[in-house]
C-alpha cells in the first residue's frame, strides 16, 4: 500500500483520479472517512432517499449531490464523483454490465449521486484500540455476503442486506461493538456476530463480495451492515441504471472520522 495510510485525501483522491491507485483502498488515509457511492437518475432519487432513511444501518446518508451535480461539497473538496473512486459498476434494469475506473462518459444531467457511510470509517479506532483487522492484514478486499435479512421497502427499492464480516476473538469482539456503537453515520454495532447461518451465510469462504480471509482458530465472525447493500438491491429492483463504487474500492472524503463518533 505504499505510504498511502499517512497522506490526505486529496492526495490520494488526485492519485485515483490518475490510475496511479487501482486497488481497495481500506487503510488509506487514515483517519478520514470513506463513503460508499451510488449513482441514480433522478426519477429514482426520492425513492431511493427514502429507502435510505427507513434503513439507515445499511445505507447511512453523508451526502446527496444536487441533480446533475458531480461534487459531493458537504464531505469533500476538489473532488469528483466521477473519477475519484478506483472502480466502479454499472448496472442496468438490474444485471451488472460492466466495471470502469472512470465513469465520465456515462454521466447524464438528471444524475444524482449518494454518499454512504462506510465501516472502513471505524476501523481506525478498531486497530487502535489492538483489534486486528484480517482484511487489512493480508491485503485484500473485507469479506461481503448477502443475507436473508430484508429492507425495508421504498418505492421501487426493495432487497436484502449485505454485511461485511471481520473474524474477532470473543472478548475483541465484545470491545468492538461498544467502539461501533459510537458510529451511527458509519454503520454503527455489528448486527449479527456467530453463526452466519442464521442470516442465511451458507458459506463463509465463499463472500459475495470482496475475498475471504483466514479465521483462526478461538474466533468468531463480526457482521456489520454494508453500503454494498444498493448492489444487491439494484439486481433485485432494476433501475435503468445504477452506478456505484466496487465494493472496497470507496470514496475518501475529506471529513475526520471523529465527525461521525457519538460520545
Amino acid at each position: 500500500m505504499g505510504n498511502y495510510e499517512n497522506m490526505a485525501p486529496d492526495e490520494i483522491r488526485e492519485l485515483i483520479r490518475k490510475q496511479t491507485i487501482t486497488e481497495p483502498t481500506a487503510g488509506m488515509s487514515k483517519g478520514f472517512t470513506q463513503a460508499n457511492l451510488v449513482i441514480l437518475k433522478k426519477e429514482y432519487a426520492f425513492d431511493f432517499l427514502l429507502f435510505c432513511q427507513r434503513n439507515p444501518k445499511p445505507c447511512p446518508l453523508l451526502d446527496v449531490t444536487e441533480p446533475g451535480s458531480f461534487i459531493p461539497s458537504k464531505i469533500a473538496k476538489n473532488a469528483d464523483i466521477r473519477t475519484d473512486i478506483p472502480k466502479y459498476r454499472i448496472y442496468r434494469d438490474g444485471v451488472f454490465t460492466e466495471e470502469v475506473t472512470n465513469i465520465s462518459q456515462y454521466w447524464e444531467g438528471d444524475m444524482v449521486g449518494f454518499l454512504l457511510g462506510c465501516s472502513f470509517t471505524f476501523e481506525t479506532p478498531l486497530m487502535e484500540s489492538g483489534i486486528p483487522i484480517r482484511h487489512i492484514e493480508e491485503n485484500c478486499n473485507v469479506p461481503m455476503y448477502r443475507t436473508n435479512i430484508l429492507c425495508e421497502r421504498a418505492g421501487v427499492f426493495e432487497g436484502p442486506t449485505v454485511v461485511s464480516m471481520r473474524p474477532m476473538k470473543p472478548e475483541d469482539a465484545i470491545r468492538a461493538v461498544q467502539i461501533t456503537t459510537r458510529f451511527p453515520a458509519v454503520h454503527g454495532s455489528p448486527i449479527h456476530i456467530g453463526d452466519p447461518s442464521q442470516i442465511g451465510i451458507a458459506d463463509l469462504s465463499k463472500p459475495d463480495f470482496g475475498d475471504a480471509v483466514t479465521i483462526k482458530a478461538g474466533e468468531i465472525p463480526v457482521f456489520w451492515a454494508c453500503g454494498v447493500t444498493p448492489q444487491a438491491v439494484a439486481i433485485q429492483s432494476k433501475p435503468s441504471i445504477m452506478i456505484t463504487h466496487a465494493p472496497g474500492y470507496m470514496f475518501i472524503s475529506d471529513v475526520r472520522d471523529e465527525k461521525f463518533c457519538v460520545l
